[in-house]
This record gives structure tokens, C-alpha cells and sequence, in this order.
């Protein structure tokens, strides 16, 4: 190579880096972006058990429509059994489901069963057991990375209607103590976990009815089976009293949040929650998952939950 076009290539390089040196200047000079709250809807949303079950490839449909990324499936909303064995048939429903969600660009991010492991009967909760590690292969199969857990209540009160005039308390089963019930629930918890681990599928322990009714008692099941496969699923509809310095104790250990509206005014109560409140203690854990809207209003769906999505995009900046 000859003195002059040595002098040259080595002017081009220097140009180039010094480019090069600008734009990672000005890149570093960048705030970092932050992560993006991403919205479903729980397919609760269009069924509260009250009319004829709205299928869930409808539910898949109105979320496209309302370009939010994931669903959330209420297991009995299914169109397969809730208590029986897989099937060869039931399989290819959930295939079929899988499909249709893939077409339309929507993730299914939680499945939501009901299970109960307060109950004496050593049996009983077997079967609860049996069920949850049933819905773990249902969400494998679907791709859905977590399910909802629910500790269980006493049973005590047997209507849920009458549960929830009594604001969710209820007397302890004669005979046994609180100390034991959260026992039979963390054991079961544990015997699900390795189930969990294996196909991947995160547990999310609600604070529902039941044990979890509290703060501390969801993080009392929480610290009792540490592991990477169970977290919190927050319910911001689900503590009636105070919500919102209970949300902030739960919100570091949450893998999942529901999100509740009433338009309409709610089928059991009606909360008014402050979104944007919500959002800033979320954010302030370092929550950056999936919020799904559970619109439990009277309103007709198919015009409160629009509403209700633009509430929750305004106020988790979306």
C-alpha cells in the first residue's frame, strides 16, 4: 500500500469512529426507556356466571379488536369438562384454541381455575391437588405461563352470595384451627410445584377469599413454599377495606395482576379504585408483567369493557 492511500483509509477510519463516538454519546445521553405495562382482558370479563357461557375464542376476538396484547381464560368458561380427565378431544379444543389466539395476534398469559385445599379430608384435597396439576398440563398445552391459584376458604358459609355480604369473612370450621388450614394449603401448594417446574407454568396465589383474604395471609403461603414457580397474583379488587396500603404489600411478590371495575355497578360490591394510584405502587415494586382487566360491572360488556381498557391505558400510560 502506497503513503497516500495508507493516509487515506486511516482519514476514513478516524471520520467513522468519531461518528461512531456521537452516536453512542448521544444514545448514552438518552433516558432508558421504561418497561411497558402490557393489558388483557380475563374472559371473565364477558361472563360472570349469571347468562349463557361466552366462548373464549369470542373473548380472543373483542381483545383483538381492542388491540390489547393477552386474554386471560377463565377455566370453567371452557368448552371442555372443568373436573374430568383430559382427552384426546379435549386436547385438540385446546389446540384449536391455541390457534385461533395465534391468528389474531393475542397471547394467553394466565388461566384462572377454581381449587380448594382447606379441607380436612386428606382425600379432598388429594383430588384439589389431582385438579391443579391437571390445569398445569391444560395451560402447557394452551403456552400460558401462569394459573391462578386460590388458597381456599372454610366453607363455612355456603353461598357465595352470602360470603360476600359477610365481606368475605367467615367462622372457622369447628374443630380445627386457622394454623392448620394454612397447612393443608401449603402442602398442597408444595406437591404442585415440581409439576410447575416442569412445563413452566408459574403458580399465582391470589389474595382471594379464604386464607388469602389478608395480606398477611397470602405472604404467610408465600414464605412458607419459597420458590421461583409461585408468586402473588394481585386482585386490586379483593381487598374491600384500606386496598391500597395492602396492594403495597403484596405488590413486590406479584407474578400477575387482575385489575376490577364495576360499571354499573359491581355484581357482589362496587370499589372505586384509583388506577393511577395503582399504577405508581406497581411501579414502584418493579412490576413490569401483564395487568388483565376483570370487568365485574353490570354494565353490558360490550361497552364497559372498551371503557374500562381506556381507563387502564390512561392510567398505566399506555
Amino acid at each position: 500500500m502506497n503513503r497516500r492511500a495508507f493516509l487515506g483509509r486511516a482519514a476514513v477510519a478516524a471520520g467513522a469512529t468519531g461518528v461512531m463516538g456521537g452516536a453512542s454519546a448521544e444514545a448514552a445521553s438518552r433516558p432508558a426507556p421504561v418497561p411497558r405495562i402490557k393489558l388483557g382482558i380475563a374472559s371473565y370479563s364477558y361472563w360472570h356466571f349469571k347468562t349463557e357461557r361466552v366462548p373464549i375464542e369470542t373473548v380472543i376476538d373483542k381483545a383483538a379488536a381492542l388491540g390489547v396484547e393477552g386474554v386471560d381464560i377463565l377455566h370453567r368458561q371452557m368448552d371442555i369438562p372443568e373436573k374430568e380427565p383430559l382427552t384426546s378431544d379435549h386436547r385438540a379444543y385446546l389446540a384449536r384454541l391455541k390457534r385461533h389466539a395465534f391468528r389474531k395476534g393475542i397471547d394467553l398469559v394466565a388461566l384462572s381455575i377454581h381449587q380448594d385445599f382447606v379441607d380436612p379430608d386428606p382425600a379432598v384435597r388429594r383430588q384439589q391437588v389431582e385438579h391443579t396439576l391437571k390445569c398445569i398440563e391444560i395451560a402447557y398445552a394452551l403456552g400460558v405461563p401462569c394459573i391462578r391459584l386460590n388458597s381456599g376458604r372454610w366453607n363455612t358459609i355456603q353461598s357465595f352470595d352470602d360470603l360476600m355480604k359477610a365481606r368475605g369473612i367467615e367462622p372457622v370450621l369447628p374443630g380445627v384451627s386457622e394454623d392448620q388450614g394454612f397447612r393443608w394449603c401449603q402442602e398442597c401448594i408444595q406437591e404442585c410445584l415440581p409439576k410447575a417446574a416442569e412445563c413452566g407454568v408459574t403458580l399465582a396465589l391470589e389474595n382471594h377469599w379464604g386464607l388469602t383474604r389478608t395480606p398477611e395471609g397470602l405472604l404467610r403461603v408465600l414464605d412458607a413454599v419459597p420458590s421461583p414457580w409461585l408468586g402473588a397474583l394481585m386482585d386490586t379488587g379483593n381487598f374491600l377495606e384500606q386496598p391500597y396500603p395492602k396492594l403495597e404489600q403484596i405488590a413486590a411478590r406479584a407474578v400477575y395482576v387482575q385489575a376490577k371495575t364495576y360499571p354499573g355497578g359491581g355484581e357482589w360490591y362496587t370499589l372505586d379504585l384509583d388506577y393511577r394510584r395503582i399504577a405508581r405502587i406497581l411501579k414502584a415494586a418493579g412490576y413490569t408483567g401483564y395487568v388483565s382487566l376483570e370487568m365485574e360491572g353490570k354494565q353490558d360488556p360490550d361497552i364497559a369493557v372498551p371503557k374500562s381498557i381506556a381507563m387502564l391505558r390512561k392510567a398505566f400510560g399506555n
